[in-house]
């Protein structure tokens, strides 16, 4: 359908319809109204959130929903059968989103001067094009429920959730109850990732993998060794079944903390305790930045150059070659920007190999960690 003087709704639709803003602003609608939605990563939400706009506005534009935004609803619905969200849990984030939007759009519209009824004939299109979606979605949801319960895989992912929520449950094969486990947590929530993570981790050992709260999860008795690369993984110490409740916990902690650092790969939950405790608690970050560097400006790029050398030197135990290859600078460089740093601070930055106070070299590397990434954010 062409745009014309009869169809001035979709002019402010066109305009602000495809506005990175309005994006943001209808996935936090989104993952405000359910919480099981909320617990997916944003990015997956976002996913789908952009493919539902973008064929919303195709629909306008064309009369109808075309079948790449019926087949962007059918794989919304399926995915979330297989993250193990409930229908209306997932409708009540979709229709949270699609209230936002409409309310932005008719508000733009006003501001525009759009009269009242083609206002009310533009919204009642939208409701027209989401109600199509609606249905491939639940539909989608359905089938892929019906497929996952014929089948004894999805029986283990149910005793895989229970274990890690922590809930009352006989102990099967694969697992042993007997046997230990590391519980592996990560932010992949695509099915297909999932898959390809899955034939890696079990490739060392017998597991079981599966979504869980919309995230791709693990028990394995071995790690792989070496680790696989790719996205950030992170493995508890070994625990029986009926006691890795407490370890899934803290591993989603940790994830969300090496996550905010761009950490990748496999690493271990012991590895990121000192990361995982100090991005609970900003506040604390803050003020031991204000405390330890006052000098630094956040707007000099030199001066984010010398906080990351700092966090470099502390990281190799106060070694001088050792942070000047993992920053890909000379020596001296290093020694030269650590005497910058104490001068601009008016204090000497504590030098671990000669054996600094542990809680004091702690304080200096939250306060770098937390100034660098207020700065780079």
């Amino acid at each position: 359908m062409e745009i014309g003087t009869g169809d001035r709704f979709l002019r402010p639709l066109i305009e602000y319809g495809r506005d990175p803003a309005l994006l943001e602003a209808t996935v936090r609608a989104a993952r405000g109204r359910s919480e099981l939605v909320a617990a997916l990563p944003e990015e997956e939400t976002r996913r789908h959130v952009r493919a539902l706009v973008d064929g919303v506005l195709a629909a306008l534009e064309d009369g109808e929903p075309g079948e790449e935004a019926l087949a962007a609803a059918e794989r919304l619905g399926s995915d979330r059968a297989r993250q193990g969200v409930p229908v209306a849990a997932f409708l009540d984030g979709f229709q949270a989103g699609r209230t936002h939007l409409v309310r932005t759009l008719v508000a733009a519209g006003r501001r525009l001067g759009v009269p009242d009824a083609a206002l009310l004939d533009g919204v009642t299109r939208i409701d027209e094009i989401t109600a199509a979606l609606v249905h491939r979605m639940v539909h989608a949801h359905r089938v892929t429920e019906l497929e996952m319960a014929r089948t004894a895989r999805e029986a283990r992912v149910q005793m895989l959730r229970r274990l890690l929520h922590g809930e009352p449950v006989p102990v099967l094969a694969p697992l042993d109850p007997a046997g230990a486990y590391h519980c592996v947590v990560s932010d992949v929530s695509d099915p297909e990732a999932a898959a390809r993570l899955e034939t890696g981790l079990t490739a060392a050992g017998p597991g079981l993998c599966g979504l869980v709260d919309g995230r791709f999860t693990a028990l394995v008795a071995r790690l792989p060794d070496p680790a696989p690369p790719g996205p950030l993984l992170v493995a508890a110490p070994p625990a029986r079944p009926a006691e890795v409740a407490p370890m899934y916990r803290l591993g989603r902690r940790a994830l969300l903390a090496g996550a905010g650092a761009g950490l990748t790969g496999m690493r271990e939950l012991a590895d990121l305790a000192l990361l995982t405790v100090t991005a609970a608690e900003p506040e604390l970050g803050g003020l031991l930045a204000a405390a330890l560097l006052p000098g630094l400006d956040p707007d000099e790029p030199f001066h984010v150059e010398l906080a990351e050398t700092a966090l470099a030197y502390l990281d190799h135990g106060g070694r001088i070659e050792p942070a000047a290859a993992a920053l890909h600078v000379h020596g001296n460089t290093v020694k030269y920007r650590i005497r910058r740093l104490r001068e601009l601070t008016g204090r000497p930055l504590p030098d671990p190999a000669a054996g600094a106070a542990v809680s004091r070299t702690a304080n200096w590397w939250w306060a770098l960690h937390h100034w660098l990434a207020r700065t780079t954010s």
